[in-house]
């Protein structure tokens, strides 16, 4: 079985923790963390723009970019240090993270990951919009985990109000 983790900065322990209670023994276990471009590409086009070219090793892009890297490794290490498995590889990727996520769950048996949204109450709004797009796209199972303790059922929206009466149908012809 391949099982791949994917691991935020926020939510990472309660996916690391699923995967661990949930992947059998001898699964290969992938850990995955994505980091978004559009931060070191706005570092980048900021300098460039108000600063010009030319400044080789100035560019808070390239500092954003390794700043990340580092940061990423940590997590990463972090994480397999948590799952305490024998067998588990780590994986750091770059681009749109949702689609980062989905390509990279390929060829697995399982995706683990944990929501990330308005935690508060149950509904829709427990994912963020990554996570959702992961969810409605992943091309194979998905196991999705609470980072805290589920809120209660009293956190569940009112019902709908019941909506208008059905007219009756046509009227039916009289039998002679």
């Amino acid at each position: 079985m391949t099982v791949l983790v994917w691991i935020t900065e926020g939510t990472w322990q309660a996916a690391v923790d699923a995967a661990r209670v949930h992947a059998p023994a001898d699964a290969d276990i992938t850990l995955l963390h994505v980091t978004g471009d559009n931060v070191a590409e706005a570092a980048h086009g900021a300098f460039a723009g108000l600063l010009g070219r030319g400044r080789p090793g100035r560019d808070p892009g390239d500092q954003v970019r390794t700043l990340a890297e580092g940061a990423a490794a940590d997590l990463l290490a972090a994480a397999a240090q948590r799952l305490d498995r024998g067998r588990v590889s780590r994986r750091h990727r770059h681009g749109r993270v949702e689609r980062e996520v989905v390509h990279a769950a390929e060829d697995c048996d399982l995706l683990v990951c944990a929501r990330d949204g308005d935690r508060r109450r149950l509904g829709p709004r427990s994912l963020g919009p990554e996570t959702r797009f992961v969810v409605d796209h992943a091309p194979c199972p998905v196991l999705l985990v609470w980072p805290e303790p589920a809120p209660g059922l009293g956190s569940l929206p009112p019902a709908p109000p019941p909506g208008p009466p059905t007219p009756p149908g046509p009227p039916t012809p009289e039998q002679p």
